[in-house]
């Protein structure tokens, strides 16, 4: 139990593309052999993936593994680049508190419903705000860390 709540983001995010790719494989089978479609088919893939791609986002920021580049900061001598880290994660705190923000904002005005299920895209697009939630806590975290891994440890 202890690594699902590490790891909850991958695990939710792997219902999401198993469901998507059910679906779609489904869908392709009836509509080839069976000469009919399920008409909900596209937009419940359409969903999943949506949630796929925002838990996915989420799980990498957490581990790290975005894209980077440190051509720059490599040059830097060790205490100059924790000092860089933690104002890099300051920044990056204020961008993700803001597009949590905005996502929120996006969501909560948000009425339109999709056109085979008729259900409101807030069901959807939720997966932006919960993404940019744990987006804003990891980098709290990071904040944390990096703080006081330049200004509270002694340099070698």
């Amino acid at each position: 139990m202890k690594d699902f709540f590490k790891k909850f983001e991958l695990y939710i995010g792997s219902v999401f593309i198993a469901v998507t790719v059910i679906v779609v494989v489904m869908n392709v089978f009836t509509r080839y052999v069976l000469k009919f479609t399920f008409f909900w088919a596209e937009e419940l893939a359409v969903g999943c993936f949506v949630w796929t791609i925002f838990l996915g986002t989420a799980a990498a920021y957490k581990e790290k593994a975005l894209i980077g580049v440190e051509a720059l900061v490599v040059l830097l001598p060790k205490k100059g680049r924790d000092v860089l880290a933690f104002f890099t994660y300051l920044l990056l705190l204020v961008l993700c508190s803001v597009m949590l923000y905005f996502s929120f904002t996006y969501v909560s005005s948000s009425s339109k419903i999709t056109a085979a299920l008729e259900v409101s895209y807030a069901y959807i697009n939720t997966s932006i705000i919960i993404s940019f939630a744990l987006m804003t806590f990891y980098t709290l975290i990071f904040v944390v860390k990096s703080f006081k891994k330049a200004f509270l440890t002694k340099s070698n």
